[in-house]
Formats: C-alpha cells, sequence, structure tokens
C-alpha cells in the first residue's frame, strides 16, 4: 500500500510547520514615540514673513506647553509692536534675538492711559512661565514721560537675561513677585524713577544702568522673610545729561533689601546714596549696603547712617548658588 509512506511525509511536514512557527521571532516592534515637550525645538519669527511666525505671540502660543527641555524662538532683527504674553503654562522658552540694539520688541501702555492700565498691567513683556530666557532683545514701553509705564514684568521663577536692552522711564523693570528669581548678564537698563523695582530676587551682573533724570534707581519691596532682594555685582551707573542727584534707592515697602558690590558709580551718584521714602521708621527695617563701592559717587563716609558697608567676609555670601538657593537650588550660567 503506497499511502502509508504518503501519510507519513505529510505528517512530518505539518510538525516541521508547527516547529519553525513555535521557535521563529516574534515581529519587531516599532520604538515607543518620544513625547514632544522632551523634544528641543526651534521656531524662527520674522517681521517680513521669512520665518515660522510673523509675530512673536504667534510662536510663544505654537510651543508645546509645559516643556521639559528648551524651545528656542530665534527673532530675527525687526521691530515688533507687540503687548507679548509668556503664559504660565510655556515653560522653558528662550527668546534669542538676532542683535541687541537690532531686535525691539515695543510698545507703549501706561498707567492711566485711555485703556485704563496700571502699573501692573502695562508692561510691553510679561513673563509669568518659569525658566525662561531672553538673549539679545531689546525691551521697550514707549509711552515716554508719562508716568508708570513698565518695559519688562517677570513673576516666573530662574528667569534669565543675557545682553538685553530695556528702555524706558519710570518703572521699566518690574521685579514682580516674591517667590521668582532672576538673573540678568551684562544688560543695559534706562529709566527715570523707581525704574528697577519690585520683590523678586533678582542678581544684575556687570550690568549698565543709565538714569536719565533726578531720582531713584531702585525700589524694591522685599518681604521680610526674604534673605537677598535686589543685588547688583560689577555694574556700572551712568547717568544722561539730566540727571546730577540720583539716588540708589529708597524703600517701596519697608523691609527692601539692595546691594551693591564692585559698582562703579558716576559723580551723579549722590552723597547720602539713599532715601526713607519721607518715613524714617523705614530705617529701623529696610537694609541697604555696598561693598567695594567705585568712581566719583563712592563716598561712604558721606552715606546715610543707617544704610551698611560691608566687610570682605560679609561680601562674600554674595554669590549666585547662594542668592538664588530658595528651596531649590539654581545657579544660572554665566554666557
Amino acid at each position: 500500500m503506497v499511502f502509508r509512506p504518503l501519510l507519513l511525509a505529510s505528517g512530518l511536514m505539518l510538525a516541521s510547520s508547527v516547529l519553525h512557527a513555535q521557535v521563529a521571532p516574534p515581529a519587531a516592534q516599532a520604538p515607543a514615540k518620544k513625547e514632544t515637550f522632551l523634544v528641543p525645538i526651534r521656531l524662527t519669527v520674522a517681521a517680513d514673513g521669512t520665518g515660522d511666525y510673523r509675530t512673536i505671540q504667534e510662536a510663544v502660543m505654537a510651543v508645546r506647553d509645559f516643556m521639559q527641555v528648551t524651545a528656542t524662538i530665534f527673532v530675527k532683527n525687526g521691530t515688533y509692536h507687540e503687548k507679548l504674553l509668556i503664559p504660565p503654562q510655556k515653560t522653558n522658552i528662550t527668546l534669542l534675538g538676532e542683535s541687541a540694539a537690532g531686535t525691539v520688541i515695543t510698545f507703549g501702555d501706561y498707567s492711566g492711559d485711555a485703556a485704563k492700565h496700571s502699573t501692573y498691567t502695562s508692561a510691553t513683556v510679561r513673563v509669568e512661565a518659569n525658566d525662561f530666557t531672553a538673549e539679545n532683545i531689546t525691551f521697550e514701553n514707549s509711552a515716554g514721560r508719562v508716568g508708570q509705564a513698565v518695559a519688562l514684568h517677570v513673576e516666573g521663577d530662574r528667569a534669565t537675561f543675557r545682553r538685553c536692552r530695556l528702555l524706558g522711564n519710570q518703572d521699566t523693570l518690574f521685579l514682580a513677585v516674591e517667590n521668582s528669581r532672576q538673573y540678568y548678564q551684562d544688560c543695559y537698563i534706562e529709566g527715570t524713577t523707581d525704574f528697577i523695582f519690585g520683590s523678586s530676587t533678582a542678581v544684575f551682573d556687570g550690568c549698565t544702568i543709565l538714569s536719565k533724570t533726578d531720582s531713584y534707581i531702585t525700589a524694591a519691596s522685599t518681604w521680610p522673610r526674604q534673605a537677598f532682594g535686589l543685588v547688583f555685582l560689577n555694574c556700572k551707573l551712568t547717568a544722561g545729561p539730566e540727571a546730577a542727584k540720583v539716588f540708589l534707592g529708597r524703600p517701596w515697602r519697608p523691609h527692601a533689601r539692595t546691594v551693591f558690590l564692585n559698582t562703579e558709580m558716576g559723580a551723579h551718584i549722590r552723597p547720602e546714596g539713599w532715601d526713607n521714602w519721607r518715613s524714617p521708621d523705614n530705617e529701623k527695617t529696610a537694609y541697604y549696603a555696598e561693598f567695594n563701592s567705585l568712581g566719583p559717587g563712592a563716598k561712604p563716609s558721606g552715606r546715610v547712617k543707617w544704610s551698611r558697608q560691608l566687610t570682605a567676609k560679609e561680601a562674600k555670601q554674595y554669590t549666585l548658588s547662594t542668592i538664588f538657593a530658595g528651596s531649590t537650588g539654581w545657579v544660572p550660567a554665566r554666557k
């Protein structure tokens, strides 16, 4: 009978097929897709239409919410007439200008204008998100000398500004909230009255500060629980032609803290240095100090008695790691 060998051969072929199916490797699976908030991106803004967007605000809103890595927005030279908001969810954004003088964000709101803006709502640029960085950008409030008109309002934590220009008059830079650490490196800041003000912990490193009239440079509103307020390291205080008698600061709130270290001060700085804002009680609570001030405006013997001249040992505590320690440490890079 010939069918038995045929059945046997068929059985062997079937067994071989089953065995092969059992040992064959599984089909390769596609790699898991990486979350977009973990992927760095770069967008370009150009007013002439040669970029991804024509306005900076459009580019900001195009960034994925709560980015955990850097989203770089390169801004080509041009004048951008925008009232720009960086909302809280747009974290880790870097605005990188083509050049500091050529990349200008400008607007003209001011406190008491027809639209009923206040100091808190007048800003040309308002930064509410954490981990924001700006480099080579001009922030301008173009309202003129009409009162309080903010160019830059910052309340996010770990904000860094390098080689930026802040242009305005009264209240140019608003360091808006207590729980905000801000670092300004090699920036130019100009204004008339209280043009660097607020309650944040901020370091100005190698910055040029220009007073446009006889008035006050700083108006800190530091809270009593803060170890540091406004700190100026290796800065240069200069003056426009109208400024001949300028105070280093006055306390917007009683516990204001402002310290100048290794800062060159022009002849426009008043010998007494500091003002109590018409309240002798502020002299008991405000902390105003200097270390190794230089130039014709540095006159330790003429300063008000309630200010301080730091010793070398006291000055050593003013490092970025100490000033920005907070609940979680932060040391911004100097570039």
